[in-house]
């Protein structure tokens, strides 16, 4: 049915839920994203499309995370533990800023609350949430085992990486890991109650989406970061030194946006050993990521093709080489195990004969982004006219400026072609930028939830290269009744929704907000 899905006409926005409104210091799977689904279906949308939905990394992004099978801790919402009884509503007051993400307070509490809840559920776990716990390790005991001892050996061991730790246990030997098993036990059972947590209520939230014709969209990262679960339980699969440590790095080369390239610093794959493994790996990835999305964005798609590759101790990205990624062996190996797929391959940058090749041979639309269309003629490829059915077109990413905060900093010539090409003076850009994206030919076209308030720059979830990112919250108050309709029409008029009649019902002002 996912994959099905890609053929259709939908319209759908992006926001990640930490972004959601909430008590608790960040957007979580609680009464808010249930709301946000409601107030999707009140628009006319189809899809909502977060950013990954793993553990977050240096810098709070979600690009680089622990785990590539695991999810965010932050997004445990704590009312159904307190439904539970394994924790209290009275230790859940806090006074965290309602507008912004302070990660610095919020991922010690947030901890701390779960870890509550755990000894809670430790003290008065039913029987049959115990044997639901169970089942759901038995269920995932392909990376939930590796993943919770990780983190229970780098709880123990922070600040040190993996190849840090002491030498049994960076070398993965049977002897010290047993023992480990042991002694970090209790601390192996909170990360698997918060894990097993966040699937049933993703699951839950999931469904609840499905049962009203929305859909998921996930984002899975190209790559994975060093200081992981993957990488210290697998480290044959990446191009690492004896101890452990990258030999080579990811990132792109230099370009018209930075003289000295993009210096990632994810290890990069042994695409030899994964093959003889039978990608293996990537398939228990893909399938884990399919679980929790009906659809699934693979960021860098040109990587497969092929990939910049950086000696690890070079200071930036200037020297480094193109080297062959898999392409299609990759997919066809995953195809083969899972079935068709329902993936959207995120072909932005310099994208080569060949890659176009792998993406059309693997039958996954591309991506559009109608921010970049008014810095050339009219043959560029980001302009509508030039779309192909099989696009998913955005009016911004995460990594973009909001439509308003673009408009702004526009050069007089976009902003001059831009305002031709969309009939807008401006003061309506991000509704002229929406509905252009509507009215494509792309099969799909998705916004930020920023734009569709049409909130400026200060409202940007992401700005690459840049710290102090991740940390954007908005608030029901900002989300008029005149702009859910206005989306809800543009929508139909646009053939997106399944609203099969105009005028539309006006967005109930009056429904109870969490």
């Amino acid at each position: 049915m996912a994959s099905d899905l890609l053929n259709q006409r939908t319209s759908g926005v992006l926001l990640h839920p930490t972004s959601l409104p909430g008590p608790h210091g960040c957007g979580d799977f609680g009464p808010n994203a249930f709301y946000f689904v409601d107030w999707l279906e009140t628009a006319g949308q189809s899809l909502w499309q977060t950013l990954p939905l793993g553990p977050i990394g240096p810098g709070d992004s979600p690009y680089m995370g622990s785990s590539a099978f695991a999810g965010n801790p932050l997004l445990v919402a704590f009312e159904p533990l307190v439904e539970k009884g394994w924790i209290t509503q009275d230790a859940l007051a806090t006074t965290f800023n309602d507008e912004t993400i302070s990660f610095g307070q919020v991922v010690p509490w947030r901890l701390q609350k779960l870890r509550e809840a755990f000894a809670g559920f430790q003290a008065s776990a039913t029987p049959e949430d115990r044997a639901a716990f169970a089942a759901w390790l038995q269920a995932e005991h392909s990376w939930v085992g590796d993943y919770t001892l990780f983190m229970a050996l780098d709880q123990a061991h922070t600040p040190a990486l993996w190849p840090d730790w002491p030498k049994p246990l960076s070398r993965r030997e049977p002897a010290a890991l047993a023992a480990a098993r042991t002694q970090y036990a209790n601390e192996i059972g909170f990360w698997g109650f918060v894990q097993w947590q966040f699937d049933v209520q993703w699951k839950r939230l999931k469904g609840y989406a499905n049962g009203k014709n929305i859909h998921l969209v996930g984002d899975l990262p190209i790559f994975i970061a060093h200081h992981s679960s993957d990488c210290w339980s697998r480290p044959d699969l990446y191009e690492l030194d004896a101890a452990g440590h990258p030999l080579v790095i990811a990132g792109v080369p230099p370009d018209f946006f930075s003289e000295t390239g993009q210096r990632w610093g994810n290890p990069l794959y042994n695409w030899s050993a994964m093959k003889a493994d039978g990608y293996r790996w990537w398939i228990e990835r893909v399938k884990r990521q399919l679980s929790l999305a009906d659809v699934v964005r693979i960021d860098h798609f040109r990587g497969f093709v092929g990939y910049w590759e950086i000696p690890a101790s070079e200071p930036t990205a200037v020297k480094g080489r193109w080297m062959p990624g898999p392409d299609y062996d990759l997919f066809a190996a995953i195809e083969a195990a899972l079935g068709k797929l329902p993936i959207i391959a995120e072909d932005l940058g310099v994208i080569t004969d060949e890659v176009n090749a792998l993406r059309l041979r693997a039958g996954f639309p591309g991506m559009r982004i109608l921010q970049f269309a008014f810095s050339d003629d009219a043959g560029n490829n980001f302009l509508p006219h030039n779309y192909a059915r099989d696009t998913v077109v955005y009016s911004g990413t995460h990594d973009n400026d909001t439509v308003v905060g673009w408009w702004a900093d526009c050069t007089d010539r976009e902003r001059a072609y831009a305002g031709e090409y969309l009939h807008t003076d401006g003061s309506d850009v991000h509704w002229a930028m929406l509905r252009a994206c509507a009215q494509s030919v792309a099969n799909h076209a998705l916004c930020q939830f920023q734009d569709v308030m049409g909130l400026d720059g200060k409202h940007r979830m992401n700005t690459p290269g840049t710290i102090g990112c991740w940390t954007w919250r908005f608030k029901w108050d900002w989300v008029t009744g005149e702009a859910t309709e206005k989306l809800a029409r543009i929508t139909a008029a646009s053939g997106r929704t399944r609203f099969d009649r105009l005028p539309l019902p006006a967005y109930p002002e009056g429904k109870n907000k969490p």
